[in-house]
């Protein structure tokens, strides 16, 4: 139906992107009915009381408060309530209608078929979509432990800070592991901040937790050789992942699909010490997640290009022969999340159909 491609043209210009395919045409024909669709497409990225959306798409509020309810119990759509009043906005494809329908963790045939269906459209052209062009929105966050004490670290180069400076923590199962069903990583790790979060606690697809809850997942995580990522800015955390290269949407860009710019490296890389090194392989064969790391003459040696800077070959170096140094040309990171899309939709042509769909009323 013409609705729904309607639909995906909307959703298609926001910076994560929602190309075209006949994939993403049945994940919007299982997500949302035609009824839903029709109402979704007079609603645009930022959060609008019932009455506006009722009133642009000509139907009752009870009309449009009844369907948008039923969108945001599915996690199609967000909502916030403040002062016990609601409002309703757009999800983009990630993060948003890929993982949050998926996050109380699956089971039933409609999600084994929405996840086969993800990752069909991820390589069909959503990976390509997500990635930078060449600003990525996503990025690496490392592992603390791992940096050189000398090194002068920023505050959003802390996965520390992104936790310690935010109100409110949600968390909830990987999507990309549950839609797959085949990864052995933990799967109730990643973690949502703020608004977010208490759209996924409220609508029951996470659980609210402690900034000391979130850490202990973060060290969960490292010890099982997952990566840290979150969006690409140095303001604020909407969210950070531990992330896998076998199935999770972001590092995938990388190891699946070679897109050199499906999410930025962090500003780190390892420093090995040759003097101290036992060639135990255990950096190259079982940590690096990128396969950055060979042994030669029983010494680690590093391919920078394929570094991603995540620390998790330090933090398990039985003879303390890695550490992490800042890169000699670090990625520039936007200062804001607002300053992050504008950059994508610039460079991607997309930012005067963007600010045009978000002055709609």
């Amino acid at each position: 139906m013409a609705i729904y491609e309607k639909l995906r043209g909307i959703l298609d210009i926001h910076p994560s992107g929602a190309p075209e395919s006949k994939a993403f045409e049945e994940i919007l024909r299982i997500l949302f009915t035609p009824e839903e669709a029709a109402l979704a497409v007079y609603m645009n990225f930022s959060h609008k009381p019932v009455e506006k959306i009722a009133s642009a798409a000509g139907i009752s509020r009870d009309d449009a408060y009844r369907m948008l309810e039923s969108m945001a119990e599915k996690a199609i759509v967000s909502c916030r309530v403040k002062e016990g009043k609601h409002s309703y906005g757009l999800l983009p494809t990630i993060p948003g209608l890929f993982e949050f329908p998926l996050m109380r963790g699956g089971g039933a045939p409609i999600h084994e078929r929405l996840g086969k269906l993800w990752g069909e459209y991820h390589k069909d052209g959503l990976g390509a979509s997500f990635a930078g062009n060449p600003t990525p929105v996503a990025r690496v966050v490392p592992v603390e432990r791992a940096i050189n004490a000398s090194v002068h670290v920023h505050p959003y180069e802390e996965v520390s800070t992104l936790i310690n400076t935010v109100e409110y923590i949600a968390l909830a199962h990987c999507a990309c592991r549950v839609s797959t069903g085949i990864c052995r990583h933990p799967k109730e790790v990643c973690l949502f901040f703020d608004a977010p979060a208490r759209f996924l606690v409220e609508r029951r697809y996470a659980r609210e937790i402690s900034k000391e809850e979130a850490h202990g997942v973060l060290d969960q995580a490292e010890e099982a050789g997952l990566v840290h990522t979150s969006n690409n800015s140095a303001d604020r955390a909407g969210f950070i992942c531990n992330c896998c290269t076998c199935c999770c949407i972001i590092l995938t860009c990388r190891t699946k699909l070679h897109l050199a710019h499906g999410f930025s490296t962090s500003a780190f890389q390892p420093k090995f010490d040759g003097t101290t090194c036992t060639g135990c392989r255990l950096c190259a064969d079982e940590r690096c997640p990128m396969g950055a790391i060979e042994i030669k003459d029983d010494v680690a040696v590093l391919n920078s290009e394929k570094c991603i800077g995540c620390g998790l070959c330090a933090t398990t170096c039985p003879a303390n022969s890695i550490v992490l140094v800042r890169r000699s040309e670090p990625p520039d990171i936007p200062a804001t999340l607002q300053e992050m899309g504008m950059k994508v939709l610039t460079e991607k042509g997309k930012l005067e159909s963007y600010i045009q769909i978000m002055k709609q009323e």
